[in-house]
């Protein structure tokens, strides 16, 4: 899970999974940002609302791997309930799946430690991911001065957030690729060690059909916060005048017949712009490559800078209904973490137990045990 990090999906679903839940599909997304990005909506939370219709599925927001670039509190606390409210704008349902925020599920964290344990160190240093934010955050990008132990664990905790639920199925894209399989690896490494049935061993669930969403002043790099400083961005929340600034702005392809076809390798900007605009509109791409076909490259950026703005201002309604309520919005996300918590606890008390942990028989309750106490009055660790 990315800065808004997500977690695309084949017409071929690979054999069940016994263990899981009969379809059970895990994503999120970190809220690093006010706003989630259109390559954010086309790329995932889209695909999510049609997973829901198929699948046992949890959709939350990664609040715990956000605090590995050292967010200002009150900002982070804001930028979960956004997060959170463009998820049901853009189709998440809650009463046919879970919406819950991470941090509220602590099985997360625990499970995250057990995982931790079972990394080799190298490894866990060939996660590509963790060399390119180390050397972002090496420049300065973090208020805490450079990469933390926390970015390294990462996809540990990513791991934890998959295994927890005995996840079938992730969503994921060419770029989180690496980490599922860690994520593998780390499941079958914990079957061969505490038994089978440990862990669910997940499968990645890619939708190559869906084309990635580029950034708009770079069509070689996918849309991001930190690409093009941002100015190749279209935000979900930002005002429309603004998306409609950007497409116009939006770098084309040198072409003086200005043939518009979809083909990335060779006309990267447009094709770029006729996934927006497919994705926005629900036109196939071939016919809108045949309107603007030979007629400028400004016209199919007018009219597309205008089907986007049409998308915004009905999304940002549904999303501000929900901002405008944070009692109602905290409710939704209360509610998911009791349910997702239902599915996790059984999971992590399984995985406790292979690993020989000694549980409390007086069960996982919020109370000390009847006459437990502290060796000398105090509390230690000894190694």
């Amino acid at each position: 899970m990315s800065d808004s990090e997500v977690l695309p999906v084949t017409s071929v679903l690979p054999p069940p999974i016994e263990m899981a839940g009969p379809r059970r599909i895990l994503s999120g997304m970190q809220p690093t940002s006010d706003s989630l990005h259109l390559g954010n909506y086309i790329g995932a939370a889209r695909q999510w609302v049609e997973l829901q219709q198929n699948f046992e599925a949890l959709f939350f927001v990664a609040d715990l791997h956000a605090l590995t670039v050292n967010p200002d509190p009150a900002l982070l606390r804001e930028r979960t309930r956004r997060t959170a409210a463009q998820y049901l704008a853009a189709g998440i349902d809650p009463s046919k799946s879970i919406l819950f925020v991470q941090s509220q599920v602590p099985q997360h964290a625990e499970l995250g430690w057990l995982l931790q344990c079972q990394t080799g160190f190298g490894e866990a240093s060939r996660m590509t991911q963790f060399k390119d934010k180390s050397a972002r955050l090496a420049a300065g990008e973090a208020a805490g001065g450079g990469p933390t132990v926390g970015l390294f664990a990462y996809p540990m905790l990513m791991a934890a957030d998959i295994l927890l639920y005995d996840s079938a199925y992730v969503p994921v894209g060419e770029d989180q690729r690496q980490h599922l399989e860690l994520t593998r690896d780390i499941a079958e490494r914990l079957n061969a060690r505490f038994g089978a049935g440990t862990a669910v061993v997940p499968k990645p669930y890619i939708q190559k059909e869906t084309a990635k969403i580029q950034d708009l002043q770079n069509p070689a790099a996918k849309m991001s916060k930190s690409s093009s400083g941002g100015r190749g961005v279209v935000w979900l929340l930002e005002p429309p005048k603004a998306a409609i600034k950007a497409i116009k702005a939006a770098v084309t392809d040198a072409d003086p017949d200005y043939r518009v076809f979809y083909d990335p390798e060779t006309k990267p900007g447009i094709s770029n712009l006729l996934s927006i605009f497919s994705a926005v509109t629900g036109l196939p791409i071939a016919d809108i490559a045949a309107e603007y076909d030979g007629r400028g490259y400004g016209y199919l950026k007018v009219d597309l800078a205008q089907a986007v703005s049409s998308f915004l201002i009905p999304f940002q309604e549904r999303a501000n209904m929900y901002l405008s309520d944070p009692v109602q919005l905290d409710a939704i996300l209360a509610d998911g973490a009791a349910r997702a918590a239902a599915i996790a606890e059984p999971v992590l008390e399984r995985i406790y137990d292979r690993f020989g942990l000694l549980r409390p028989n007086y069960g996982r309750l919020n109370v000390p045990a009847p006459g437990l106490a502290t060796l000398d009055g105090g509390a230690g660790i000894v190694g």
